[in-house]
């Protein structure tokens, strides 16, 4: 089958070919003819929520451009040879909805793929019902993007075997984790180290947990003092200062079930704890560095809402896939993919979380066996290869 590939490399705005290591280079490893879109879509990629007047502004100069760029290059590499399939990773912020149906009209089946959906639909919902197919991590939004008008298709995260796999190296971390800084994760942190545990964390934004770093980088009196100034005069800046102000009185609590419920208050970390972003050799090897590699489960700023949302992850496969021994929260969704407690571990609160880690810390045989088992697994069931073949087969194509 010939494809037509559009994505960014990267998730975020850290270095990384993340996305085309799982989703390009696999169509290639199936056979694919892939065309891969030529166009740095990094700009593009960093300005993506329509509901922030300053992103929208330069999506509405930028979406234009980046469509006719699309739609050029998509004909050219029809007139050569017929393409089958137009695959993207697309926000709305990307291409405007025409791009698609142009597409279509040239008789080339579209399919775009989204792994948000589960807090960020409306970034997406513009777009999707114009493509024939979604593919979507999240099961509980099958019937959201039907609403659309949209043709969701299941499709689970995974990862590459031939890009996620296991290093000869020393496990030389007792708990890492390897991610961005956001969320309740900084507190789960918190908690391990109150609870004396050896624990590393590297990613975006962990150094501003530092009380040195913060106070080393800290605007002076009067710039802030200009920046808050600037910031209320208008209405949105009143709305963000008035939350911060509320979020102030906000304290670390629980569900009443023991479930983690954390605040948006700060809290100061340790700065020799702390390390930047990593490679993406430098994360899977860490996988294999680390004793036990931490999981979180949480979507965004949820945990801070009435509605605690939680999501299979992208790292879900590619730590045991890596070789690493997996410690993720609980959600009755990761029971389809693993056998809990065999191949992975899940906890269930802070004290859970605790307590596993000082258990499997002291008791390697059955880590290593948990460890092996949920290799196996990844590498036999959750491949990105075998998830395409089903979407595919589903799609009624080759």
């Amino acid at each position: 089958m010939r494809i037509f590939y559009a994505s960014d490399t990267r998730p975020t705005l850290v270095q990384s070919d993340l996305w085309r290591s799982n989703l390009y280079l696999s169509l290639t490893d199936l056979g694919h003819d892939v065309v891969e879109f030529q166009y740095d879509l990094r700009e593009t990629f960093q300005y993506l929520d329509t509901k922030n007047p300053k992103h929208l502004e330069f999506i509405k100069k930028n979406r234009p451009r980046v469509t006719e760029e699309l739609v050029k290059q998509i004909r050219a590499a029809h007139e050569e040879k017929p393409v089958d399939l137009f695959f993207s990773y697309f926000y709305d912020a990307c291409i405007l909805p025409e791009a698609v149906e142009e597409i279509k009209s040239l008789g080339i089946k579209t399919v775009n793929f989204f792994c948000n959906a589960s807090y960020q639909l409306y970034l997406v919902q513009e777009i999707s019902p114009h493509y024939d197919w979604c593919l979507v991590t999240e099961k509980f939004r099958l019937e959201d993007y039907r609403a659309l008008g949209a043709n969701p298709i299941y499709c689970q995260e995974a990862a590459n075997p031939n890009v996620y796999k296991p290093y000869d190296l020393p496990a030389e971390f007792d708990v890492t984790f390897v991610g961005q800084a956001y969320g309740d994760r900084s507190h789960f942190i918190k908690y391990l180290l109150d609870q004396g545990i050896d624990i590393r964390v590297w990613g975006y934004g962990w150094q501003d947990f530092s009380p040195e770093y913060r106070q080393a980088n800290r605007p002076s009196t009067l710039k802030r003092a200009v920046n808050i100034g600037c910031r209320l005069m208008t209405r949105e800046g009143w709305k963000i200062a008035a939350e911060r102000i509320k979020s102030k009185s906000a304290v670390q609590d629980s569900d009443g079930d023991g479930s983690p419920h954390c605040s948006v208050i700060p809290v100061d970390l340790p700065s020799h704890l702390l390390g930047g972003p990593l490679s993406d050799l430098e994360m899977i090897q860490m996988y294999s560095r680390s004793k036990i590699n931490l999981g979180f489960s949480t979507c965004g700023s949820t945990h801070t809402t009435g509605e605690r949302i939680l999501q299979i992850r992208l790292r879900d496969f590619e730590v045991p896939m890596s070789g690493g021994f997996y410690l993720v929260e609980y959600m009755e969704e990761l029971e389809e993919f693993f056998k809990v407690g065999e191949e992975i571990v899940c906890y269930h609160n802070l004290e859970d979380l605790a307590e596993k880690i000082h258990y499997y810390l002291k008791h390697d045989e059955k880590r290593e066996k948990i460890r092996r088992a949920g290799v196996e697994r990844c590498r036999r069931d959750h491949t990105w290869q075998k998830r395409f073949q089903a979407a595919f087969k589903e799609m009624g194509l080759k």
